[in-house]
Parts: structure tokens; C-alpha cells; sequence
């Protein structure tokens, strides 16, 4: 079965502070464009929605504009930014670099799903 959808009219859209992201859903693939303010760090932002320390959704990311700076609850860090294609594991805080704003595309799934979800 063929399905297409636009970004133009997602399934759903979350905000959260200094954030949104707006998310499809297909047969076989979720798919999330996140959009981070500057100011913007997942443990102030979307920690107190979710409940937990650090960020446990896996990405399968690729940012289109902005720079953010990754830090894994192991100690390993890298910043992404345009143009960069990147796999990060649950277990990570993540921060907005600089004053423009960061968009991320997600393919992996879990952040269409869940991420920022208020129950």
C-alpha cells in the first residue's frame, strides 16, 4: 500500500518549552521534525514531562539547521549540525548551541511515538 503524507499537515504536533515537534505516521515508519529554541536543554525542557534523568528515546537523527551539543550518560559528547546524519542511544542530555534555533529530522521511530508526550 502507498501512503504519503506532507510535513505541511503532520498527524500531531507536541510543544513543550522552547520546543515542538510535529510528528507522521505511515504503515512501517514514524517520523518526527523536532524544532529546539535556543535556551533550549532536554533536561529542563522535556525531562520534567517525561519523568526520567536523562533522555531515553533512541534517534535516528538529521539535522537540517542549528547546532546541538550531545552528551551521553557514559561521559561521551559530540555536537551535530547541518548536515550531520547521527544514531544516539537512550541515556543522553542534549542542548541547543548558539542563538539559532536547531531542526531535527527523526527517522527512528520512538521520538514520533513518545518523546514529550504528556499522559
Amino acid at each position: 500500500m502507498l501512503e504519503v503524507k506532507t510535513l505541511d499537515k503532520p498527524d500531531e504536533r507536541r510543544d513543550f518549552p522552547r520546543g515542538h515537534l510535529e510528528a507522521v505516521h505511515l504503515t512501517g515508519l514514524d517520523f518526527a521534525v523536532a524544532t529546539f529554541e535556543p535556551g533550549w536543554r532536554w533536561t529542563e525542557s522535556v525531562g520534567p514531562i517525561a519523568g526520567t534523568e536523562l533522555c531515553e528515546i533512541h534517534h535516528n537523527g538529521y539535522v537540517v539547521q542549528g547546532r546541538m551539543h550531545i552528551k551521553m550518560n557514559d561521559g561521551a559528547e559530540s555536537e551535530v549540525g547541518p548536515g550531520d546524519v547521527f544514531v544516539c542511544p537512550p541515556g543522553h542530555d542534549a542542548w541547543v548551541v548558539g542563538d539559532e534555533q536547531v531542526v531535527v529530522y527523526d527517522f527512528a521511530g520512538a521520538m514520533a511515538q513518545e518523546y514529550a508526550k504528556k499522559e
